[in-house]
Parts: C-alpha cells; structure tokens; sequence
C-alpha cells in the first residue's frame, strides 16, 4: 500500500519537527558541547547601582592610600543591595580590599590598582594554601562565603609582588639581579638567593612548600609575618564568580585562586607575573565546580593553568574535588605549565575538558603530577586541539614521583629516574585514569610525551591520538596499562623513539617515526603483559623493537 502525498508531507514534517526538538532539548541540556553533562554556568547578577571611588575620597596618583575609599564605595552601594563600584583612569594605591556580596569591580581602562608594599596591612588570617590549612597574610584582594562577585573593566590589578617573593640569582640578568639587591633584603650563605628580610630565611627553612607545618598558633605565625606571602586574589566559598577584561600582575604568590567556588567564569583577561616569580602561578582553580576558562592569556612565573583540591590529609578530609571544568581558547606564554592538574589533588578532579589552546615556550605542555601520599582521583579528562611550540621538556607529562620542582629543574638535576618498588595501596595512594588527548601539534620539545604511573596503581586508560611532533625524545612509558597510541607522525631526533617498561594493554597503530633502529623501540620490565604494535605500510615494529631479557614471552605482540 503506497502512502499518498499529503500523508507523506505530515510524516516528514512530523519526524524534523521531532528531530529539531531532540536538538533543541539537546543544545538546551548540552550548552557547552563537552564530553560530559554539564548544566549552563550561572553569571553573577548585580543590581544597576553604581558608585566611583572619587566620590569617596580617593586621590590619583599612586602615592595617597586609598584604603578607606574602596571600603567606603564597597560599603555604600552594598547597603543598596549591591551594584558597580567603578574605578576611573589613573593611579590607586591601596591596602586590602574586602569583597562583599552582589558587587562589581569595574577598573575602567587606564585605571592601575597598585597595593600598597606595607605589609603591616596584611593581617594573617586562617586560610588555605598550597592545599594545606594554614595561616597566611590576607591576600590583597579577598572574599569569603560571598555571591554574585564580578571583575570587569579592563584595568590592571598589581599586586606588588616584587617586595614579597625571593628571587634566584641564576634566574636573572647580572644588571637585574644588582637591581633586586640594591633594594635591601638579605642573601643566603651562597649568595644564589635574594630574600624580602631575615626573617622571610630563616622562615623558609622549615617550610614544606611555602607552608609551616610544624607551627600550630596564630602567634607563631606571626612571629614570621613576613614569610607569609599571599595570593592576589583569594575568593572563598562563594558563588557565581566573573573575571571578565582585567589586567591581573605581579602577584606576591599566587595570582588569581578561587578556592570552593560553585560557577566561576574566567574570560578575557589577561594574567601576568615576573617569569623567575616563585610560585608565580596564573590561575588556581581549587576544589570548584562548574567552570569556564576561555579566551584569555598567560604569561607567569609557574604553572599557569592549574587544576587543584587540596594536598594530603588537608584535601582528603575536605573532599571537595574539582569537577565540571571547561578551559579553551587560551594561550599560555611562560610557566612551568600551560594547563596543570595537581600535584594538590587530594579531593580529586573530574570532568575536564581542554581545547584550542596554544602554548608558546612553557616548560611543561600538558603537565599532570602528584605523589604518594596525596590520594585523590583524576578521571575523566578530555583534552583536543592544543597547539605547542618550543617546551624545553616535556610536551605531555604525567608524573606521579612529583617533589615540588618544575621539569625543568628536575632535568638539570639528572631527569626523571625509573622508580619500580611498589608499596602497599592505601588512601593516599593517587591515581590518574580515563584520559583522552587528541589532535595535538608538537613543534619543538625536548620530549613529546613522559608517563610515568606508580607500581601499585599504574595510570590507567589514557588514549593518544592524531598526534604530530618534533622534538630530541619520543615517549616514556612507565607503569602504565590501558594505553592507546593511535595515529601520530613523529620526527624524533634521538634512534630510541618508544622507551616502555611495565606496561600492560597497551595499543600502537598507524604511528609513523623516522628512526631505523632495531632500539627505535625499547622495552623492558617483567610486569609487561599484552602489547600490540601494529606495524604499518611504512613501518616494520618486529624490526625496529629490542626486547630486554625479562620481558615475558608473549607480552609482545607485532
């Protein structure tokens, strides 16, 4: 029975009327298009109030602190219920500003805030950093339990960093380093080493990354007051967060760290910091939920987009992971990163999407890294799309024996040593799984790709596909299992492209390298078990691959 016309016209009709409401419900439940649901982030809302710090008093200029006038602007458009403070062109020189809920920082072009190098306007306060409870001064720009907080304009924000941090000598110039010391402060013993004071020395000896541990009071810490260098901006407990146009420079620490935030939105801005800044860091996103990170620029002293949720027990106890996180459209200049997960990632990471980004001379590329005694999970990752040039190390790496130093330092030192002693699985035993990473251009790096896992909890299920490269080493690939190599061109200059040991399940297909050596492809290690490479049209893996004498028989197959 033959349908007639007009039936014919009511069933198409129907079945795209069907067809553009499953998008329409599709695009509504998927606004972002990610590889996980993900609802839409909710902006800040603020009222139409409006407030300049002139009419509070403040003075242009730079040299009349503007303290009060902020407080005071803050103050009068919150008791409306909220709204925009703004901030004209010029020179603001100020100490700490209080954030309060439903307002809108708006540094209008031309307009410098510069914070005041006094730091007997920091107060210490119960805070967390570097992943710990601790004691530290209060950041130049600092919020708690707020909503609705907005930075907008496109001003800058300085936070006086170079009176804060110490500095190396062999990071610097001869004419830069007489620059930092002619401004007092101390050396250490060897003279390598510019500090703020004394005091900030002697403090940093028994630190554990920048923390205390060992000091319990507040009067403790504040006998080593000026250790305590904060973060630019700490935002804490808050939500519906927006930095959107901002200059954000020259951070004590830290330069931007949101820490629990539900809805955060980072977008257009610009974040930068002295590239010999210790713990220069961009932005550290921290035990946060749903969040956007688009359409900005990098250019620190350390990782510069970096993913966190707490260090050890601190993190653990917590147990707010870091989830549902978007970061695209970004360039990373300088840092030890361009985007970082961990190594303080006790509460655990998931759901993480990372595309079209470019980073330019980083010293890492893609840089995950933890240690024993974090926990914590990372999983569900997707990365595409990232475009790389000139890493000094490695591309892509994941190292789980991380101590606190940047790749490139750990290269000087010797570079990264195979550790094989597996120890007992408990809960601070880390672990990194379900990892996808595609289309990635590799133009220069001393390494593509470092994995690294642990012998009692390898890193497990990470793909690898359509993947150029050119650099000195190919990959290293180390207590692993569940690895898929798919699809990548690389124009390696060392003969050993593929180092493996102790890896099980793993895939390598339609790879095209430009070494002929019988070690193109090295493997060692007893604990491998079930390895496929698939040798294509122009490449021969049973000639090109050495198998070490306590490879299992069978392990490898070609």
């Amino acid at each position: 029975m033959k349908t007639k016309p007009i039936v014919q016209f009511f069933l198409a009709a129907a079945f795209l009327l069907a067809g553009s409401s499953a998008l329409m419900a599709q695009k509504t439940n998927d606004p972002y298009k990610v590889e996980f649901k993900m609802s839409k982030i909710k902006e800040p809302v603020i009222p139409k109030n409006s407030v300049n710090i002139k009419d509070f008093g403040a003075v242009n200029g730079g040299y009349v602190l503007n303290t009060k006038a902020f407080a005071d602007a803050i103050d009068a458009v919150s008791k409306k219920g909220g709204g925009k403070v703004v901030i004209p062109a010029g020179i603001w020189l100020t100490g700490p500003i209080i954030l309060k809920s439903n307002i809108e920082l708006h540094a209008e072009r031309g307009a410098l805030i510069k914070f005041s190098t006094d730091k007997s306007l920091y107060p210490i306060i119960e805070t967390n950093f570097e992943g710990l409870n601790t004691w530290r001064c209060i950041s130049p720009i600092y919020g708690k339990n707020l909503e609705n907080v907005a930075f907008t304009g496109n001003g800058v924000w300085d936070g006086s960093g170079e009176v804060w941090r110490q500095v190396k000598k062999n990071k610097l110039t001869e004419s830069q380093w007489k620059k930092v010391i002619s401004q007092g402060g101390v050396l250490n013993k060897d003279k390598t080493s510019w500090y703020p004071s004394e005091t900030f020395m002697n403090a940093s000896k028994g630190a554990d990354q920048n923390v205390r541990p060992d000091l319990k009071t507040k009067e403790e810490f504040e006998k080593i007051h000026d250790f305590l260098r904060p973060v630019m901006v700490s935002i804490q407990n808050s939500k519906r967060v927006l930095f959107d146009g901002p200059v954000f420079q020259n951070s004590p620490a830290w330069n931007i760290h949101p820490f629990m935030v539900e809805d955060l939105i980072v977008r257009n801005v610009t974040v930068r910091n002295p590239w010999y800044s210790q713990n220069g860091d961009g932005l550290d996103v921290e035990c946060c939920k749903n969040v956007l990170v688009e359409n900005s620029s990098f250019d620190v002293g350390d990782d510069a987009i970096c993913i966190k949720s707490g260090k050890d027990k601190d993190g653990r106890e917590r147990g707010v992971p870091c989830e549902n996180i978007i970061v695209r459209n970004n360039i990373v200049y300088h840092g030890h990163g361009g985007v970082t997960v961990g190594s303080e990632m006790s509460g655990g990471v998931k759901n993480l999407h990372v595309s079209n980004c470019t980073f330019m001379g980083t010293d890492v590329g893609l840089r995950f890294k933890s240690a024993r005694g974090r926990g914590g999970v990372v999983e569900n990752i997707f990365i595409s799309d990232v475009f790389m040039t000139d890493i000094p190390s490695q591309a892509i790496s994941f190292n789980l024996y991380y101590g606190g130093k940047s790749i490139a330092e750990t290269l000087e030192e010797g570079g990264d040593k195979i550790v094989n002693k597996a120890m007992p699985v408990t809960v601070e035993t880390p672990q990194f799984k379900n990892i996808s990473i595609k289309n990635v251009t590799i133009k220069g790096a001393q390494q593509a790709v470092f994995l690294q896992g642990l012998p009692e909890m390898n890193l497990e299920n990470i793909e690898i596909s359509n993947l150029t490269v050119t650099a000195e080493k190919g990959f290293s690939i180390i207590d692993a299992k569940g690895i898929k190599i798919d699809n990548a061109k690389l124009d390696i200059e060392n003969s050993n492209v593929f180092e493996i040991y102790n890896v099980k399940n793993m895939s390598v297909k339609n790879i095209e390298f430009n070494s002929t050596s019988p070690k193109a492809v090295n493997i060692n290690g007893e604990g491998n078990a079930d390895i496929e490479l698939v040798s294509s049209k122009n490449l021969d893996f049973s000639k090109t691959t050495t198998l070490g004498s306590d490879v299992p028989k069978g392990a490898v197959k070609f």
